[in-house]
């Protein structure tokens, strides 16, 4: 009867050891899971923040087009500017050839009466 109830209390000690180890492995694991957790948030970030740097170097890009093309624009404003007051001139230049030419004519015609 001793042996018997020694031999259930074994049991019974073995059975709780059992159980604690199946508590700790079940730690572990919530342990292990919660790691897993941690580097899939931290991928996420590293992902997010790539994107936004991505994104951000876009936007750069795009403003630094935006103010390539406003300096052409700016410099073809510049060269019609220009081409206007050449224009212009040459108009004048005709103007003056023509007064010219008209006064030369008209001299000769006074100098045809005399």
């Amino acid at each position: 009867r001793h042996t018997d109830r020694h031999a259930k209390q074994t049991n019974r000690h073995r059975q709780s050891d059992i159980q604690a180890q199946t508590e700790k492995n079940r730690d572990r694991q919530t342990v292990r899971q919660t790691n897993v957790y941690t580097q899939t948030s931290r991928q996420t970030d590293r992902q997010a923040g790539t994107d936004r740097q991505a994104q951000t170097e876009r936007q750069a890009k795009t403003e630094n087009q935006t103010y390539r093309q406003t300096c052409t624009n700016r410099q073809t404003d510049r060269q019609t500017g220009r081409q206007a007051r050449t224009d212009g001139q040459t108009d004048r230049q005709t103007d003056r050839q023509t007064d010219r030419k008209t006064d030369t004519q008209t001299e000769r015609k006074k100098e045809r009466k005399k």
